[in-house]
């Protein structure tokens, strides 16, 4: 599996002088559950303050979503726990923003229907990630479900969130999480499911 996109080549340096300090990636990881978690409640008050707030905790917490990784590959801490723990957070976090961001626009022009479509983002990047988990542990070492290009992964685009937040645009986020995501569920469920008959 490629680890270098310019975000983890960036994680890359930042986390050199952690290197030989006692700090591990569990502490990183956890890092970014506590980030993550404060972004979606900050965000899913819908108050112009919370989603600057939000917006820059939710940028720390994708971050660190690749520190942690880096720290382990470089500090040579790989473990199957802490895989686990990073891929439960991550799928956690990842999803409640959306749920957060349904919240968020609930008083906006998507009404009644926001809180809702909120959740099925949620639920389908949810379930999107745990059949991406299950696809790579079938697959030939090294494979990932849905590879990148031109320096950037496809969860890159979590990035974008933050300033997403900051400029007010969560309603058009809610829609097309609630499409796009649960379209890549749909995808990778066929996938996942030819590969096991196979």
């Amino acid at each position: 599996m490629s680890h270098n996109s310019w975000t983890h080549l960036l994680a890359r340096r930042a986390i050199q002088p952690l290197l030989g300090t006692g700090v591990t990636p569990n502490h990183l990881t956890t890092g970014r559950l506590l980030t993550g978690v404060a972004a979606c409640a900050a965000i899913a008050t819908g108050w112009a303050a919370g989603l600057w707030w939000g917006g820059a905790l939710w940028l720390v917490s994708a971050f660190l979503d690749r520190a942690d990784g880096e720290l382990a590959r470089v500090g040579r801490m790989i473990s199957v726990s802490g895989h686990r723990y990073d891929y439960y957070v991550d799928n956690g976090v990842n999803a409640s923003f959306f749920v957060a961001a349904g919240f968020a626009v609930r008083d906006g022009w998507l009404g009644p229907w926001a809180i809702p479509l909120g959740l099925l983002g949620g639920a389908a990047i949810l379930v999107c990630g745990w059949w991406s988990e299950m696809l790579e542990a079938r697959s030939p070492a090294g494979t990932k479900a849905y590879a990148g290009a031109a320096g950037f992964d496809p969860d890159d685009a979590l990035y974008l969130l933050g300033p997403l937040a900051w400029l007010g645009w969560l309603s058009p986020v809610v829609v097309g999480t609630a499409i796009a995501a649960t379209g890549m569920m749909t995808l990778t469920g066929m996938r996942l499911r030819r590969l096991m008959r196979g």
